[in-house]
């Protein structure tokens, strides 16, 4: 089955970009588009993407509220892959601290798009950890709380996968670092983002980060 995509963003340019390049693949799908974050949720509900490619600011209803908005209100929410001009944008750290899975340049070149709709939909590694590190070192810190990591009562295997899983390694990656079998690294992985209340790797990472239990610099 095809990775269904659904397209927001206030600027046709942009999603007719988007567009050309996803819609070249065999194993993605364009299934609708949109010009505002407003119109998302009945979007998501009557053509149940499997990610979201969504701008991170929008005159109405922005990227950040919107991803908010789909959490909340969706029984099986879709991955969401925020949209954005800047990398190092606060909104984009906002964003992936509202549940956003990950973020995608505009300039990026065609290959980099598909390759982060396929990432983000797999869900087995976090997307661009270099730059949700440096977004954690730069906007994050002033939201220091250790009190999710204590609460967790992570193992000591628990924790070492939370190490790995910050540096973006996949779960085969982990895997083979740690010397266990993939399927042992998915319990671990699962246990981690339950005992967080995380809703992913990306969102367990920057508990990790704002916990100070990972240093982001």
């Amino acid at each position: 089955m095809p990775v269904t995509v659904l397209l927001v963003d206030d600027e046709p340019l942009v999603r007719a970009g988007l567009r050309a390049v996803l819609a070249a693949q065999p194993d993605i799908e364009v299934v609708g588009e949109a010009a505002d974050g407003a119109a998302v949720i009945p979007l998501v509900r009557s053509l149940r993407p499997d990610v979201v490619a969504m701008d991170v600011r929008m005159p109405l209803l922005d990227g950040i509220e919107a991803t908010r908005a789909v959490l909340r209100t969706v029984a099986e929410p879709p991955k969401i892959l925020v949209v954005t001009t800047f990398e190092d944008d606060e909104y984009v750290y906002e964003a992936l601290r509202a549940g956003a899975d990950g973020f995608l340049l505009k300039r990026s070149r065609p290959e980099e798009i598909v390759h982060a709709v396929r990432l983000v939909a797999a869900g087995d590694s976090l997307l661009f950890p270099t730059s949700v590190r440096e977004l954690a070192a730069r906007y994050g810190a002033g939201r220091a709380d250790a009190e999710p990591l204590a609460k967790a009562r992570l193992t000591e295997r628990e924790a070492e996968v939370l190490r790995l899983m910050a540096r973006g390694l996949t779960n085969a990656e982990i895997a083979a670092a740690l010397v266990v079998g993939a399927e042992t690294v998915k319990s671990h992985v699962s246990a981690v983002l339950a005992k967080l209340g995380a809703r992913d790797r990306t969102q367990a990472v920057i508990a990790a980060y704002e916990s100070g239990f990972v240093s982001p610099r």
